[in-house]
């Protein structure tokens, strides 16, 4: 099972792929660390942030795609530009969307029976949220 994590910040859907086959974990490289929505008022640039995404789960046979929820309300809120990507990404017909809350996804990394020091991933810095993200997918 493939499964991508995602963070949003700002205008860009940072990704992270973790794939599960045998028990064995792996980290697929993709072609982008992120895709980014520019100008989010206009339906057409919402349009193609969905097809690049659609894209990316068709080219990389993901089966679902995991979220990290942001706040709503307070000081940590998002911008309504990353609510845009979040509905743009939720509306794929045919993709598995969830979204997690931060404190279950720290709850799940501390209960979780294999550990993987984010170092030894070779993704980048930016990426360590997307992949606990995807990596607690597989941690019930």
């Amino acid at each position: 099972m493939r499964v991508c994590g995602v963070e949003i910040k700002g205008d860009d859907a940072i990704i992270s792929l973790v794939a599960l086959e045998n028990s064995l974990y792996d980290i697929p490289h993709l072609r982008v660390p992120k895709i980014s929505l520019a100008k989010g008022a206009e339906a057409e640039h919402i349009q193609k942030f969905q097809f690049a995404i659609k894209k990316l789960v068709e080219d990389y046979k993901i089966d679902a795609l995991v979220i990290k929820e942001r706040a709503t309300k307070g000081k940590f809120s998002g911008g309504s530009q990353g609510f845009k990507m979040e509905a743009a990404i939720q509306l794929i017909d045919g993709l598995q969307v969830e979204l997690v809350r931060s404190n279950v996804i720290n709850e799940k990394l501390k209960k979780a029976q294999v550990t993987i020091d984010f170092r030894d991933t070779g993704l980048k810095q930016f990426q360590q949220n997307a992949f606990e993200t995807a990596f607690t997918f597989f941690n019930p």
